[in-house]
């Protein structure tokens, strides 16, 4: 391992300061009247178009991640509050589909609703936000795991983990957190992870991350 650079970890793990959490709340407001709103299961399935009908969904409880169909491989995840579904519009439902990462509690609403609505009450500045926001987290996502080392993508993922709640954490294992939203192999992924084990760079019990100590810039 070579030290480049000493990161301030407290810094990173908090909550992203990019989502545009008052605007998201603010539009989830106006859509949750509307709504159809239930509690889900663990690993619960959602597509986006329901009854041939295009559908949004409402996170308000809980974490879903997003994913490509044909690779199973997950291009975005996030927890309450967020809307799911507004950047997705025009995208085949065959190609993505959303699934829970814990129980949940969200809400549908048909996308010809949700866009009367955000007519109706002027809410174009705060569905702005929204999708800058969601188009952000899966290009940085996709940039992350196409322009880097091995290891760098493992640095960024073990990161993006840290961020994610506690139930997350603990229902999970590093080297399927990595390998479900990246290119990597399982050997490759576990022999890094061993040696940041073994360097004390993170503390890892029964391969779940419960600490991220110190990760180097570069390996």
């Amino acid at each position: 391992m070579h030290d480049k650079e000493n990161t301030d970890f407290s810094k990173i793990y908090s909550e992203n300061p990019g989502k545009p959490y008052a605007h998201i709340e603010r539009v989830i407001d106006y859509f949750r009247p509307h709504a159809h709103i239930f509690e889900t299961k663990n690993k619960q399935i959602f597509n986006y178009v329901d009854d041939n009908e295009n559908r949004i969904l409402i996170l308000l409880e809980g974490s879903i991640c997003l994913y490509r169909k044909h690779d199973n491989m997950i291009l975005n995840s996030e927890s309450a509050p967020f809307i799911f579904g507004m950047s997705q519009q025009f995208t085949s439902p065959e190609y993505l589909f959303l699934k829970t990462q814990e129980p949940c509690v969200v809400g549908t609403l048909p996308l010809n609703t949700a866009h009367r609505l955000i007519k109706d009450n002027n809410l174009w500045e705060s569905l702005a936000r929204l999708l800058i926001y969601t188009v952000s987290r899966v290009h940085d996502h996709c940039a992350k795991i196409s322009q880097f080392s091995a290891y760098e993508i493992i640095r960024y993922q073990l990161i993006e983990l840290m961020n994610e709640t506690p139930e997350i954490r603990n229902s999970i294992t590093a080297a399927n957190y990595i390998i479900s939203r990246t290119f990597l192999s399982r050997s490759g992924t576990m022999r890094i992870l061993s040696e940041l084990k073994a360097g004390n760079y993170i503390t890892v019990e029964k391969g779940m991350l419960k600490a991220v100590n110190h990760l180097p810039q570069k390996y």
